[in-house]
């Protein structure tokens, strides 16, 4: 069966609309996440998810829970652009007489996506991450997936913390970051936040899902495009 046809104008429009949505819902659980993976032993502010953002109200107000979101708005539509251009180009690649692709072919286009996607959330993410975590030195396939992957991000966010604490660890690459993180703070350490972003993830896909199954997009390009009596 083929594959319904969506134009990429339509496509950037959605995951635009998509990501700023999913950001403005689930920014303070994803600051919660980096605060949680970055505190180390001996500089425990927190406790819990519901602590931190408790602890973050109290000392930098209802705003200081989106502390860094305007990068990810600022960021969010050009990241999707590239997402799903770099998508819809390897599935093109992968396709064969225009049938639905297999589900190593899906992988396969999803990873080159991602590949490229990197080359804009990378610095998004250094940038976010030093805004989340500036508040610390001054006072169901979705949840699994991100879950399995929160070693590799607690990892992630200790290398692109640019600030450290007094008695914080310093390091010189992932596997370093690795090896510190396991010898003084054991295996737990690399499932911080990982209920966090569970509920970060979980919701972002279900967003998503909905606006592409909307087609606001189409509606909205079908609007501007009916001719003017």
């Amino acid at each position: 069966m083929a594959e319904k046809q969506i134009s990429l104008p339509a496509k950037l429009i959605n995951g635009g609309i998509a990501g700023l949505i999913g950001v403005t819902c689930v920014f303070p659980i994803d600051l919660a996440k980096t605060r949680l993976q970055n505190q180390q032993n001996g500089q425990r502010m927190y406790t819990s998810m519901s602590d931190c953002l408790i602890k973050t109200i109290r000392s930098e107000g209802y705003f200081g829970m989106y502390r860094g979101a305007a990068v990810n708005l600022t960021l969010v539509t050009p990241e999707k652009a590239i997402k799903l251009a770099a998508n819809d180009f390897f599935r093109y690649q992968l396709s064969k007489d225009g049938q639905r692709l297999t589900l190593l072919k899906e992988m396969l286009a999803g990873c080159g996506a991602g590949t490229c996607q990197v080359i804009v959330t990378t610095p998004m993410e250094m940038l976010k991450i030093q805004l989340q975590d500036a508040g610390r030195i001054g006072c169901v396939a979705g949840s699994m997936a991100a879950v399995a992957v929160n070693p590799c991000d607690v990892v992630k966010t200790r290398l692109q913390s640019l600030q450290r604490g007094v008695n914080e660890d310093t390091y010189s690459g992932f596997l370093d970051c690795a090896r510190k993180i396991l010898r003084n703070e054991g295996p737990s350490a690399f499932l911080k936040g990982a209920y966090c972003r569970a509920l970060v993830i979980a919701p972002l896909f279900g967003i998503a899902q909905v606006v592409y199954f909307l087609g606001i997009a189409e509606t909205l390009l079908g609007l501007l495009q009916q001719p003017q009596p």
